[in-house]
């Protein structure tokens, strides 16, 4: 089973919860802004931790509150990537690449991948949206995840740039084969990319 999530945290006087069990190996989690879509991936990834629940990917225990289970996050092995994408501005696309990556060799393959490697001498403010995005995204594979986490990852870009990111995510999911959850709003979006749509 790729996904088993069951999990609440408290925010404030908002709840916010998702239960669902997955088998298929691409999720997307779909609903409107601030109904708490990237909390749930945070607590996927231990940046927030739950008030009761569990989560469970490729049937390894992640958080468990009641058993008092609670991998920390940096040995979770969640490849995330970012909203906003978080490059560091004084970093090289290079540096940026290999922050965080468990081995330099695979770099120039995952770069030609994601059509990056002409962009390694650059500083991530060279970037468009859409080269940004495609950064992160390498990052989070230089990482040697188990399981990869994308938040809105289509967000803020042009119709263009938006196709060209749809098509890199649709190659990564199918020559990866890590499991992979999407958040986003857009239903035909999380159609197209996932083979499950859990609705919030």
């Amino acid at each position: 089973m790729s996904f088993e999530i069951d999990v609440t945290l408290r925010r404030g006087d908002a709840v916010v919860g998702v239960a669902f069990a997955a088998q298929e190996r691409a999720v997307a989690l779909v609903g409107p802004s601030g109904v708490g879509k990237t909390s749930v991936l945070d607590m996927i990834a231990g940046l927030l931790r739950p008030d009761r629940g569990h989560v469970r990917v490729n049937g390894r225990t992640l958080v468990d509150r009641e058993a008092g289970a609670n991998i920390p996050p940096h040995r979770r092995r969640a490849g995330y990537v970012f909203q906003d994408a978080r490059l560091f501005a004084h970093l090289s696309v290079r540096r940026n690449l290999l922050y965080g990556a468990v081995s330099a060799a695979k770099l120039q393959p995952i770069a030609e991948s994601l059509d990056i490697a002409h962009l390694l001498d650059r500083w991530p403010r060279a970037l468009s949206g859409g080269e940004v995005r495609r950064v992160a995204i390498g990052r989070a594979l230089l990482s040697d995840p188990d399981f990869l986490l994308l938040d809105e990852p289509l967000s803020s870009l042009d119709a263009t740039r938006r196709a060209e990111a749809m098509r890199l995510i649709e190659r990564v999911r199918d020559e990866t084969a890590l499991p992979l959850l999407l958040v986003t709003h857009d239903m035909a979006e999380a159609e197209r990319l996932c083979e499950r749509v859990v609705r919030m």
